[in-house]
């Protein structure tokens, strides 16, 4: 995954990509940064002499077993998706070297243009907004590539992470494919011992035929995930005096503040189908012009379920009341103990895009993109009515999410007054982002599986608009280097907003509106023949979401806390870079600084008295963090056709300032960020055996870390803990003959239980068949 070279080194690693061809032209680098002139190009500002790193799609079908487009970021330098089983749809977020798994607002992903961040939000809570990963199948991805921190002008504030983009696959002749996949883990924890199952099918057709292209891809899967929470109470909440139902059953463990707990059953357990369709039309007009667009329809229909390992004297479940465990009475178990859910969600996703690619001096391109929440519709159980008895009815809630999405608009030039070698490359633009969130829970009195919407529980809405102008001069000044030098003037307003909930608030909040500027700059030296030396420097601003601001929302067991008053995240990134071409792949140190005030944070903490988690929205006052990052790749490593792919990343980020507190203030100055390792490291060897057979060997490291602000939780291996990470993976793949391969593999070989709120699924097992003309 090393950054793209030129065409003889592209060869060679299995990393750097070519595209395919249009027009024909090789990827080419000077002084550490890449020019792509050619085919179905990537939209990041490859001129940008900043770090990239990058993955085709031969080294995804050798090296990952995949089920969906976030696996394939699995070995890349200081990137997790934090994917809890197969088919993750509402909480697998991308985080990067500052970034943790809980602001997903802080990194950018785009297919082919279109943006899939879902930045109505902010990591997870009453509502959950990951990027929208099942808008992308593996089978169709041509390459993906990566930039690291906010370094370009042509991207808002939230790409001060890391910007993905997904360049996915437009026919050169006929093709059709079909692919299934079938995956399972046995998984044994606090009482559950299940195999869950995981089948996916998928089919593509494709063709070009003169200025016509044309795609068309359509995916199943079918996926079961282990328990991902658990009903528990406190031992110290436990009286000698009161009723309650003598059960056993229980496992006794300790929470992530390490104090002992009993863990009473198993929840939200999903079944989902998942249903995608993707087309994609492109027509080549004369003097380079395309003009391409994109459908994506997303369906998923889900069911969340819960079982009490609790039984009574006569050996039955016990799902509701009070108890007592070993002599102790405890609260009454509810619904919200025990939640049952039914998700149905339809999503459409349209990219329209004209552009011309002359390589001239002047290329132009207008795009526009729609991501439609047209159907999302999630029923669960009240806290009053838990199962059994709420498996067939009873009263409960329906959240609507039904025209919630966001809009995007983008005029962008090229200029190379002398050409594509010139002195000077100038990238300018106009962008336009809107962003809309409406969100209706109703009560149910009667059959909450079925019934339409009853009483209004909460309403929240409203919408958040970033205009932008931007301009960057890739600026070649002497023989041996390049600076780029660039400025993003953003108006961000939030406004239509309203908070409702029955029957104590209905708020319309003031509009609100703010402008800001980021300069941005990067300089490459070749200071000698094979090692480049870099430095970038950018200013970001994250503007606060919409459901932030306005989304506070409640169910039987969570609860969000909105903040309208909240301030825009600012944000100095820079680093420092050396990359040396080796005879046969590249070695890069990259050392990396980061200083955010007022960071934008969503804090989970357990109400033990409410049976609910709470989450908070709040600004942080300082955050801090240096790191360094070595990455290596090569080829025919000790033997011909063994190739190496290694990364080793140090962070050290820490709270600095903060007003705010968690118990006592002053409890989180001094504390570790939030989700961020002090260690993370990936490492993934594939060899070519002969001209059939591949394997691939691949390991991923993150050390200990911390949930919470105040770094209480000192148990990572718990429930709502963050626990080290060490797994290793493996995969082999077979060409049975010209149009036929398959391949087996399996995840978490050393089949280790770790956790990051949730527990990751356990060893897994894979085996795909894929047939392709």
């Amino acid at each position: 995954m090393r950054t793209r070279a030129a065409a003889a080194l592209a060869a060679a690693s299995p990393f750097i990509c070519a595209p395919p061809a249009w027009p024909q032209d090789a990827p080419a680098r000077s002084l550490g940064v890449v020019t792509v002139t050619g085919g179905q190009p990537t939209s990041l500002p490859t001129q940008i002499p900043t770090t990239m790193e990058g993955i085709d799609r031969e080294q995804i079908e050798r090296t990952i077993n995949a089920t969906d487009s976030g696996d394939v970021l699995r070995y890349f330098p200081s990137l997790l998706v934090r994917k809890r089983y197969p088919g993750d749809y509402n909480h697998a977020i991308l985080s990067s070297r500052a970034s943790g798994t809980g602001n997903s607002a802080r990194s950018l992903v785009y297919a082919d243009g279109i943006l899939l961040s879902n930045l109505l939000g902010n990591g997870v809570g009453g509502l959950s907004f990951p990027p929208r990963w099942g808008l992308v199948t593996p089978e169709e991805i041509e390459r993906v590539d990566v930039m690291y921190g906010p370094f370009s002008a042509a991207y808002p504030g939230n790409s001060v992470g890391a910007v993905v983009e997904y360049v996915t696959r437009l026919p050169r002749r006929f093709e059709a494919h079909a692919a299934a996949s079938y995956s399972l883990h046995p998984f044994e924890l606090y009482g559950t011992a299940t195999t869950y199952r995981t089948w996916q099918t998928s089919a593509s057709l494709g063709n070009r035929a003169g200025d016509w292209t044309w795609w068309f891809n359509v995916n199943r899967q079918d996926s079961e995930g282990q328990p991902l929470t658990f009903p528990t109470r406190l031992v110290s909440s436990g009286t000698a005096a009161g009723a309650g139902v003598p059960v056993t059953g229980v496992v006794l463990t300790r929470n992530s503040a390490g104090q002992p707990w009993y863990v009473l059953g198993s929840a939200t357990e999903y079944a989902s189908r998942q249903d995608h369709l993707k087309a994609k039309l492109a027509y080549d007009f004369p003097g380079s012009i395309r003009a391409a667009y994109t459908l994506g329809w997303w369906e998923n229909t889900t069911r969340g379920r819960s079982a009490s390992h609790l039984r009574d004297a006569g050996g039955n479940a016990v799902t509701s009341g009070p108890v007592r465990i070993d002599g102790l009475s405890f609260a009454p178990l509810t619904g919200a103990d025990f939640p049952l859910t039914d998700e149905r969600l339809t999503h459409y996703m349209h990219g329209l895009s004209v552009k011309s690619r002359t390589q001239g001096v002047f290329d132009w391109e207008v795009a526009a993109s729609r991501y439609d929440y047209h159907r999302d519709h999630k029923r669960q159980n009240a806290a009053g009515n838990p199962p059994p008895a709420a498996e067939s009815g009873g009263p409960g809630t329906l959240a609507d999410g039904g025209g919630t999405g966001w809009t995007t608009l983008a005029l962008r030039g090229t200029w190379r007054p002398d050409g594509m070698r010139g002195a000077h490359i100038v990238d300018f633009g106009l962008q336009r982002d809107d962003f809309e969130l409406a969100y209706l829970t109703s009560n149910i009195a009667g059959q909450w599986r079925a019934d339409p919407p009853g009483s209004v529980a909460s309403n929240v809405g409203g919408r958040t608009q970033l205009t932008s102008m931007w301009a960057q001069d890739a600026w070649s000044f002497a023989p041996r280097w390049k600076t780029v030098l660039g400025a993003r003037l953003e108006r961000w307003r939030a406004f239509s907003g309203f908070t409702v909930i029955t029957p104590a608030v209905d708020t319309a909040w003031p509009d609100r509106s703010d402008t800001h500027v980021s300069p941005k700059i990067a300089v490459s030296w070749q200071w000698r023949p094979d090692t480049v030396l870099k430095a970038s420097l950018g200013r970001a601003l994250r503007f606060p979401t919409v459901a932030e601001l306005y989304g506070a929302t409640s169910t039987a067991n969570a609860q969000f806390i909105n903040d309208p008053d909240l301030r825009p995240e600012r944000s100095w990134t820079g680093e420092l870079t050396a990359e040396k071409e080796l005879a046969n792949g590249l070695l890069r140190l990259t050392y990396f600084a980061e200083e955010t005030r007022d960071a934008l944070y969503n804090q989970t903490v357990f109400d033990a008295a409410a049976n609910r988690n709470v989450t908070r929205v709040q600004n942080v006052g300082r955050i801090a963090t240096q790191g360094l990052e070595f990455a290596w790749s090569a080829t025919d490593v000790a033997l011909p056709g063994l190739n190496v792919n290694a990364s080793t990343t140090f962070a050290h980020s820490e709270i600095r300032e903060n007003a705010g507190f968690v118990t006592t203030p002053g409890d989180t100055v001094g504390k570790r960020q939030p989700n961020i390792p002090r260690w993370r490291a990936t490492a993934v060897a594939d060899y070519r055996w002969n001209e059939r057979w591949t394997t691939s060997v691949g390991a991923r490291y993150s050390s200990r870390q911390f949930r919470t602000l105040d770094n209480s939780d000192i148990n990572g291996y718990s429930y709502m803990g963050v626990s080290r990470l060490y797994v290793i993976d493996v995969r082999a793949r077979v060409q049975i003959d010209k149009r036929l391969s398959a391949a087996f593999g399996i995840d978490n070989l050393n089949n280790k239980t770790y956790w990051n709120f949730h527990p990751y699924p356990q060893r897994t097992f894979f085996a795909e068949l894929k047939a392709d003309l």
